[in-house]
């Protein structure tokens, strides 16, 4: 059964392990001069040229600038984003783009501001309160538990459950004294996809108990043959207890953009809405207007998908069956083995020092679970988001030097 794995108590160790990743990494290589050019490949930053729609829809819209934006986000956006999800997803009814659907400031501020609005929504738990986060994991869900006072509760997702958190493993007095439990599909940095079926036992488990999925489906459009089931899928008519978040940083290469939404359980989004009122960054105007194009637009998401396609066709001719690799079912990220090269930190030192080549490891993305272990520790996570031949240069490089 599951065992619950606090955040560190000490001081030392709470401050290492609350600290952003890339901080972590900059601490790590400082001083040390790239053997080579620098590439990077550590932030998942899309790289590729922005839709030609977005300035003409600003400059089309520029009086919005003049007035304060709706925190729930304006009616057209509301519409297209409710009608995107109707086609791209098998409902089981509409969308309700009134009571549904939320704007966001970006997935990351509603990932972090969800945990507290789920702390006060939820029913009084049956023990200290706790957030169930996949390990490895984006920092915001950590984030967010933390400052909904709950105890945050990290699921190992290795390869031996698929790189998603093993359901089974899941005891009934964990699961009620559950308040959310976050889930990436794709998930970063794995690429691992949830079946519709874990999706449905995932949704059963939240109504049963009382908690709330949130569900990051940020990399929902990049994927390698399939198209990810979505949790709104799995949730029966009502959405009960589920909530998925999306952004348009990812499937439109518009990560400066900051525009994201919330949808699916009315009531949760209600209460939600009641705290972003008061504590949540409005989503100005024309930045909503281009999100609206966006939405009705799949032909630069296509191409998007391809330019991913023909990176990974590189990982698969450079990398073959070196590192463990397989290509993920989604996702923008490599997520290679060097267990046998040191590990996760020595690798990235040397890929830097060797190649100018930087990654994250493994291990920053990761908690260290009750048995000390670290998910990611034999790992380091490749951001393949630069152009063709920038990533098959890195490639090669990282190739020599891990030999």
């Amino acid at each position: 059964m599951m065992t619950a794995q606090r955040e560190p108590s000490s001081p030392t160790a709470a401050a290492v392990d609350g600290r952003s990743p890339f901080v972590r990494l900059t601490e790590l290589i400082v001083g040390i001069e790239p053997g080579k050019p620098a590439i990077n490949l550590s932030v998942g930053e899309p790289q590729h040229p922005i839709p030609s729609f977005v300035g003409p829809e600003i400059a089309a819209h520029l009086d919005e600038f003049g007035r304060y934006p709706a925190n729930k986000g304006s009616e057209p956006f509301r519409r297209a984003v409710a009608a995107w999800l109707g086609r791209r997803y098998k409902l089981a009814r509409p969308v309700d783009p009134e009571s549904e659907v939320l704007v966001l400031n970006g997935t990351r501020e509603g990932l972090f501001l969800a945990a507290i609005a789920a702390k006060r929504w939820v029913k009084p738990r049956a023990g200290k309160p706790a957030v169930l986060i996949p390990n490895p994991f984006y920092a915001a869900y950590s984030a967010g538990a933390l400052a909904a006072d709950c105890e945050p509760v990290y699921l190992p997702a290795t390869r031996t459950s698929s790189f998603l958190p093993d359901l089974d493993a899941l005891d009934d007095a964990l699961l009620a004294r559950t308040v959310a439990f976050y889930i990436a599909s794709p998930s970063n940095p794995q690429g691992a996809v949830a079946t519709l079926a874990y999706l449905d036992r995932l949704a059963g488990l939240a109504r049963r108990f009382g908690f709330l999925v949130f569900a990051d489906e940020c990399y929902c459009e990049i994927y390698s043959e399939h198209q990810p089931a979505g949790m709104l899928e799995a949730s029966g008519p009502d959405f009960a207890n589920a909530v998925v978040f999306h952004s348009l940083s990812k499937r439109s290469s518009l990560p400066g953009l900051r525009v994201g939404f919330a949808a699916g359980d009315r009531r949760f989004l209600s209460a939600f809405l009641e705290l972003r009122n008061i504590a949540a960054p409005q989503v100005p105007g024309p930045a909503q207007y281009v999100a609206v194009a966006a939405y009705g637009d799949e032909a630069h998401v296509r191409e998007n998908r391809k330019l991913y396609s023909a990176k990974f066709d590189l990982a698969d001719q450079i990398i073959g069956d070196r590192y463990g690799y397989k290509r993920p079912a989604g996702g923008f990220f490599l997520w290679l083995d060097v267990s046998a090269y040191g590990g996760s930190e020595i690798v990235t030192k040397r890929l830097w020092q060797e190649a100018g080549v930087r990654v994250v490891p493994g291990r920053y993305l990761a908690r260290e679970q009750a048995d000390g272990s670290n998910p990611g520790a034999d790992y380091i996570r490749v951001a393949m988001v630069q152009d063709k031949a920038t990533t098959a240069e890195a490639l090669h490089r990282l190739v020599a030097v891990l030999v």
